[in-house]
């Protein structure tokens, strides 16, 4: 069972979508999730000194820079350490990303990967894999 969405920042987060959405579609669909009762988490190859938006705070359990760990997708070990950090196993985290090399990464640790190529479609997929409406 899927217990927690990890999500990329560049690409994913700030995708504007398709339909004008008042706010990224992937930012809505974190706060439903939230809601939820799902972890969450940042996971991002941004450097130490990159600080997440203002309308961030609170959304995640766990942020994930590789600036300040050390580590960097595709690496596995960064997969790794996202779980432990939200004290979950692999098997229970849903990973997006825009870029498929970070999607095998994240599969080769053991997380359900979605690769990013349009909101309605990463959507449409978490929706299913989660259980959960995400959408307006």
């Amino acid at each position: 069972m899927l217990k927690a969405l990890v999500l990329d920042y560049g690409g994913v987060l700030t995708d504007p979508g398709e339909d004008n959405p008042p706010e990224p579609p992937l930012l809505t669909a974190l706060r439903k999730a939230k809601r939820h009762g799902l972890k969450t988490a940042l996971l991002s190859n941004a450097d130490g000194w990159w600080h997440p938006p203002a309308a961030f705070e609170g959304l995640f359990d766990v942020a994930i820079l590789s600036g300040e760990v050390g580590l960097a997708k595709p690496d596995v070990d960064i997969y790794l350490l996202t779980a432990t950090r939200l004290n979950l196993e692999p098997a229970e985290c849903v990973f997006v990303d825009d870029l498929a090399v970070n999607i095998r990464g994240a599969v080769a640790a053991g997380m359900v990967g979605v690769h990013h190529r349009s909101t309605r479609s990463t959507l449409e997929e978490l929706e299913i894999l989660l259980a959960i409406a995400l959408r307006d």
